[in-house]
């Protein structure tokens, strides 16, 4: 049996969707034995997730696969006392409790840090919200799409002139914020382990969504004066734009030192006529001229296949990088090779691969992912494992307070 680093480590989660439970797999990659809470009859409602358009379609529950792995599903009806009085019980013997309930679910249910930690002082209650612990929105519900991008001015910024914002994917704020409670939790144990008490660590949506456009934010913080919007035809900068190769493959240059990288470009695209050219020959006139400059690209790069484009580029050592579809990056061998994927091996029909969470410990390798639990597919193992008699169980779920 694998043993990792954090083997022996109990958490709950206690949440739904995307960006706690995300938070809580990543902890599970490492070893820890996730607990998961879902309510009858139909669980966590990110199990249907794929089945909503325009998401893509396929015969698996994709989304849940990805975030349910490696954990046990026990479902509890928190609205009967016999439910609420056995997640206090799983409380007690966990490590890390994590939530996303709103507050006024998390005052209904009893579940404040307060009264947990009462319970449990060595437990390290993790909270996730859309807007934050306090303020006019603290009990709004809030969503990647609604507190990441477009709250944070992601979706403002992130599109063409002429062109309206576009939506953000599934799980596009969620994942990178899971990754900011995972190192909260893990700064939380770290403190743990010097004072033997457990905390309260908590990040939201908004707070992760300002933080990754926090360049454009600390600019206006500043009362910096923004360019116009632009479109890759329209771009102050040919050198930092987008292209399409001949075989149809777009790519993107990054090249940032102009000075040195405007010979070789030249060069690797067969342009060294229009090195010297008044309307190219410096970063001024590059922007003075930039829609003739980005036709002109636009027909050298047009000219030549990927095969050849990354040859050239590579030999002139110019930075670009490959715009790959999705189905492309699934299959990316440079991703593949950095152990970006892992296989579920015990997943019905044959093993699938799924997504690694992306931080790698030199010396230990992240469990073997396990294929997504069924909806209280544990719920007796662990009521058991409480102290529970057959009888105790049988009542529970003949009542509704729990499913089996």
């Amino acid at each position: 049996m694998y043993l990792g680093i954090l083997s022996g480590i109990r958490v709950i989660d206690c949440s739904t969707y995307i960006a706690a439970p995300a938070a809580a797999a990543a902890l599970s990659d490492f070893g820890a034995d996730v607990i998961k809470i879902e309510r009858p009859p139909h669980g966590d409602p990110y199990r249907y997730l794929s089945l909503m358009p325009p998401m893509p379609a396929s015969e698996h529950a994709y989304c849940w696969i990805l975030e349910g792995r490696n954990k046990r599903s026990v479902a509890l009806n928190l609205n009967h006392n016999e439910a609420r009085e056995a997640l206090l019980k799983l409380v007690q013997s966990a490590d890390i409790f994590i939530t996303n309930y709103q507050p006024p679910l998390i005052s209904k249910f009893r579940l404040e840090y307060e009264t947990l930690n009462a319970l449990n002082p060595k437990l390290i209650y993790a909270q996730l919200s859309g807007y934050g612990e306090t303020g006019p929105d603290v009990d709004k519900p809030g969503y990647d799409m609604t507190a990441y991008w477009a709250r944070s001015g992601l979706m403002a910024t992130m599109h063409n002139a002429g062109a309206d914002p576009c939506q953000s994917p599934s799980g596009f704020g969620d994942h990178p914020t899971s990754m900011a409670l995972f190192g909260g939790i893990m700064l939380a144990m770290y403190q743990r382990e010097k004072t033997g008490l457990g905390t309260k660590v908590s990040t939201s949506l908004i707070a992760n969504g300002i933080w990754s456009n926090s360049c454009n934010v600390q600019a206006a913080l500043v009362g910096a004066k923004f360019a116009e919007r632009w479109n890759r035809q329209t771009t102050v900068n040919p050198l930092v734009n987008h292209y399409v190769t001949s075989d149809g493959q777009r790519i993107i240059l990054c090249c940032l030192d102009a000075q040195k990288d405007w010979p070789r470009l030249c060069q690797a695209l067969e342009l060294q006529s229009f090195e010297d050219d008044p309307r190219f020959c410096s970063h001024d006139a590059r922007i003075a001229h930039a829609v003739e400059l980005i036709a002109l690209m636009d027909t050298a790069i047009g000219a030549v296949d990927f095969a050849e484009v990354t040859r050239r580029f590579h030999e002139l050592d110019i930075i670009f990088g490959i715009v790959p579809d999705i189905e492309q990056v699934s299959r990316d061998v440079q991703a593949e090779m950095n152990g970006v994927f892992a296989e579920i091996a015990d997943a019905p029909g044959g093993p699938i691969r799924t997504v690694n969470n992306p931080v790698n410990l030199r010396g230990e390798v992240k469990t073997p992912p396990r294929f997504a639990p069924a909806i209280g597919q544990h719920t007796v193992e662990i009521l058991r494992s409480l102290g529970y008699d057959d009888a105790a169980v049988e009542k529970m779920l003949r009542d509704g307070a729990a499913m089996g």
